[in-house]
This record gives structure tokens, C-alpha cells and sequence, in this order.
């Protein structure tokens, strides 16, 4: 599944990073590619992200879409603010590759062509 933001009339507000207490994983098991974040106060870094503005007459149906081991959390930004982000049950890091050291979700798609 590609999260097709427009599907859900979201808007993109700003590029930011995160508090650098994240790590970012690219998740095994298939199609689409997917990303997940996971707290790491000790290891963690600023990972690069979007963030969109989701009306909340649709922000259900895009929650319904949200293949698991991904779902809806507080993600701490670095500016200190939290917003609604992507997060994944630690469960989910078996078998995923920690792309870390690439900064962002974007930076690793790059890096595959």
C-alpha cells in the first residue's frame, strides 16, 4: 500500500526533522516498501519528515488503511513540538534494516535507484 496523501485531501504543511531520539527502519515483508520509526533516546537521530494536515472528516478512513505493525502516535519534532506520525510495534523490527544513517525515508528510496 503507497500512502497516497491526496487521497485524503491532506496538505503538506512543513519539512522538519525529528527530536534526535528516533531511529528510522525500512520494514521487511513485502510490497509496498514502508518505513517505521522507533524511540531511541540513546541512538537515536533527526530523521527528515513530512508533515500533513489530514481533515478529520477523512483521518479515519486513512487510519483504517495503516497496515500493521504501522500505526498513529505522538512524534516529538525538533522543535519541540509533537504531531501525528507514523509509528510501528517493536515487533516490527524483526528482519527490517535499520536505515538510520540515511536521515530520512526519502533519502533511503534515493539510495535504491
Amino acid at each position: 500500500m503507497r500512502f497516497a496523501f491526496y487521497e485524503w485531501r491532506a496538505t503538506l504543511k512543513a519539512k522538519i526533522t525529528k527530536a534526535p531520539s528516533y531511529r528510522i527502519y525500512a520494514l521487511a515483508g513485502g510490497s509496498p516498501l514502508r518505513p517505521g520509526l522507533i524511540l531511541d533516546q540513546d541512538k537515536g537521530a533527526a530523521i527528515e519528515v513530512e508533515v500533513w494536515s489530514v481533515p478529520t472528516a477523512h483521518f479515519g478512513s486513512f487510519v483504517a488503511g495503516i497496515p500493521a505493525p504501522l500505526g498513529i502516535g505522538k512524534i516529538k519534532l525538533a522543535d519541540g513540538s509533537q504531531v501525528a506520525g507514523f509509528i510501528y510495534e517493536s515487533y516490527g523490527i524483526e528482519g527490517a534494516q535499520d536505515i538510520t544513517h540515511l536521515k530520512g525515508w526519502r533519502a533511503y528510496l534515493a539510495s535504491l535507484k
